[in-house]
């Protein structure tokens, strides 16, 4: 499988994150620790970096975050927007506004201050809401091989309609994409067994 061509900085609303093979952005209380030591293509994180000219994020992820940590490894540096129906008791930080409003208006104000990059939607909430409204250029995922069992799904509607996507690139945007991977020696005991 080719990987996807470079981001570009368009102006678009792009929902954006790493993934596990089961389907989790994040692990049990918003843990990341489990993307640690797994390699992306030379230059990724830079092309992010280029590309983002705003963050709009939901409260809990930013609850989460220790140190208020800046996207990228602290390598981008530019506004951030985290919508809650409870700004009053955000821990406030340099950089981060926090926005009570729905969120068709989060994106305006988040795309206004990305000044013709790329807004990127670090949530799976506020994505799915956007995703329902129409308001989602593109989901940008990169797989990490790593399976969690738990944690917050990218994308949880329970009783919702399936939502059609098609692939960005050469090709049938339809088709369906192949991945294969095998258990990492690191998690076979002596004897074959799984740890």
């Amino acid at each position: 499988m080719d990987d996807t061509e470079p981001q570009t900085a368009a102006g678009k609303v792009l929902w954006h994150f790493s993934m596990s093979l089961d389907g989790f952005v994040a692990g049990r209380n918003h843990t990341m620790d489990w993307m640690t030591g797994t390699p992306s293509r030379p230059g990724l994180v830079r092309e992010y970096v280029e590309t983002t000219g705003a963050v709009l994020g939901g409260r809990d992820g930013w609850d989460a975050i220790v140190d208020d940590q800046r996207p990228y490894g602290g390598e981008w540096d530019g506004p951030i927007f985290v919508l809650t129906h409870h700004p009053e008791d955000a821990r406030p930080a340099e950089g981060v506004t926090f926005l009570n409003c729905d969120v068709a208006e989060a994106v305006r104000i988040g795309l206004d201050a990305a000044g013709g990059k790329n807004l990127e939607v670090f949530s799976p909430t506020i994505g799915r809401q956007l995703l329902e409204r129409g308001l989602i250029d593109e989901i940008d995922l990169h797989i990490v091989p790593v399976l969690l069992g738990d944690g917050i799904r990218l994308y949880d509607s329970p009783g919702g309609e399936p939502i059609r996507l098609d692939r960005i690139g050469a090709g049938d945007p339809s088709l369906i994409v192949n991945v294969r991977y095998r258990p990492a020696a690191t998690n076979v005991q002596a004897g074959g067994h799984m740890e």
